[in-house]
């Protein structure tokens, strides 16, 4: 098998961590990355700082590509030249907002969609015996999970304790007749093709579902990077808008550390055409509310929210994600991280450059 791991999207959260992590495990890195987010968020989305700091850290054991994954011939020709060396694909680049998706459809579709059958080809021509890792969305569920019968508490909305998903919602849960948002579906196309892939190619291929995805790599923006931005916004006193649920919606939460983790798994013994979902699960979660009430106590100062009554469309009001599958596949594999850990980690990572 080859050494060298290709990783797209490799300046951002997800990216990033996996550069460093499987840098330190002894495989060549090849980034691919062409900061994509500083169009989709402006300034506070770029990632030219976290591609500066790889640079840094990682030295030579990183090589960058500024390719967009829309360019089906630059994607060819670059796993053409490292050919049989790929061990490894990591394919988390995406336009990951479902409100920004709607502005610019064809963008969307155009990253989302095409962006990972770029992939998934390059991939199958050049190195298919790689195991190939795709960063999909617990939006593909829709807003399915906002039929559960949901029970307001003080501070969130809970599911009752004898649901058969009040451990966490598995797989087995329809993509079927819900409102997915632009991005969703752009994501549903990317997910399903990738499973395609596996089973039609017999490659070793598999989706992870994430919900919150969280880390002191991220660049938060107001349109995502949910954890990130709380306490960016109480670190430098910025106001944050809590859209509807009364803020008590839930979120788990999973660090990029414990995801990147799971790659590692599924790398040293994958499988083909597997879907896993993937996030904190009961061990890591949070409504809006014990999430600003969490950073504000970490940062010492006041949270400045405002309420607009106003949910975003599509926007679950409640996901716990169940990992019971893949722990299943992979039993030495477990969530490490929980929300105040995480909190914690952001506000040590970002103290000296999240300022009032």
């Amino acid at each position: 098998m080859g050494s060298v791991v290709v990783i797209t999207g490799s300046a951002g959260l997800i990216g990033s961590e996996s550069v460093r992590h499987f840098a330190a495990l002894g495989m060549d890195v090849v980034g691919v990355d062409n900061d994509m987010r500083g169009y989709f968020f402006g300034a506070d989305g770029s990632t030219k700082w976290n591609l500066e700091r790889l640079t840094r850290e990682i030295g030579s054991r990183y090589t960058h590509h500024s390719l967009d994954i829309r360019d089906r011939d630059g994607l060819d020709a670059l796993f053409a030249k490292l050919g049989k060396n790929i061990g490894l694909v990591i394919h988390a680049a995406a336009q990951p907002s479902h409100d920004w998706a709607a502005r610019e459809p064809f963008t969307d579709f155009d990253v989302n969609a095409v962006g990972t059958i770029n992939m998934l080809e390059a991939t199958r021509r050049h190195a298919i015996d790689a195991p190939f890792i795709f960063t999909s969305t617990n939006k593909v569920y829709g807003d399915t999970p906002n039929s559960l019968p949901l029970v307001e508490k003080e501070t969130r909305w809970e599911l009752p304790e004898d649901h058969k998903w009040y451990g966490g919602i598995d797989e087995t849960m329809t993509i079927d007749s819900s409102l997915h948002s632009i991005f969703g579906a752009s994501k549903v196309a990317a997910d399903v093709m990738v499973q395609e892939y596996g089973r039609y190619f017999d490659m070793p291929t598999a989706v992870f579902r994430g919900g919150t995805l969280t880390g002191p790599g991220h660049s938060a923006a107001e349109l995502h990077g949910f954890l990130a931005y709380v306490m960016r916004c109480v670190m430098e006193q910025r106001k944050y808008r809590i859209f509807g649920y009364q803020g008590k919606q839930v979120r788990d939460a999973i660090h990029s550390h414990d995801l990147v983790a799971a790659f590692e798994a599924f790398h040293a013994a994958p499988r083909v055409a597997e879907v896993y979902n993937m996030g904190g699960g009961r061990t890591s979660n949070c409504s809006v509310l014990e999430a600003f009430a969490l950073a504000s106590e970490i940062a010492g100062r006041p949270a400045d929210t405002e309420y607009v009554p106003e949910n975003r469309t599509g926007d679950h009001q409640w996901w716990i994600s169940s990992t019971a599958r893949f722990e299943e596949h992979y039993p030495d594999w477990k969530v490490t991280y929980d929300v105040p850990m995480i909190l914690r980690d952001m506000y040590e990572s970002n103290k000296d450059v999240w300022k009032a």
